[in-house]
């Protein structure tokens, strides 16, 4: 298994929704295992109100159909509710790893 792109989601929660926030990135793990080629997947979080996911793909089609499955979409229809402005994705290139 090898990783070569990946995202990092940042992610700012509206005052008072840090535990809706905490509960929605907790049920996106379950979103993500049907995904083949979405080998780690993690939400974590920064700071008092600050989250992120961050995610790694074999390729840009892994990473793709992942922005386009059922966290993105989950992304998307939550956001104005839960998020303070609108999600930051950045694209990761992997340059080195350690997956085990």
């Amino acid at each position: 298994m090898s990783v070569t792109v990946g995202l990092l989601v940042t992610l700012e929660a509206r005052p008072g929704k840090e535990a809706d926030v905490e509960e929605f990135l907790n049920a996106g793990r379950s979103l993500v295992e049907d995904e083949p080629a979405t080998y780690p997947w993690f939400a974590v979080k920064l700071g008092p109100t600050t989250y992120a996911i961050v995610d790694f793909f074999p390729d840009d089609a892994g990473r793709t159909a992942h922005l386009q499955g059922k966290v993105g979409q989950a992304l998307g229809e939550r956001a104005d509710e839960l998020f303070a402005k609108a999600p930051d994705i950045a694209q990761l290139d992997v340059l080195a790893s350690k997956l085990t």
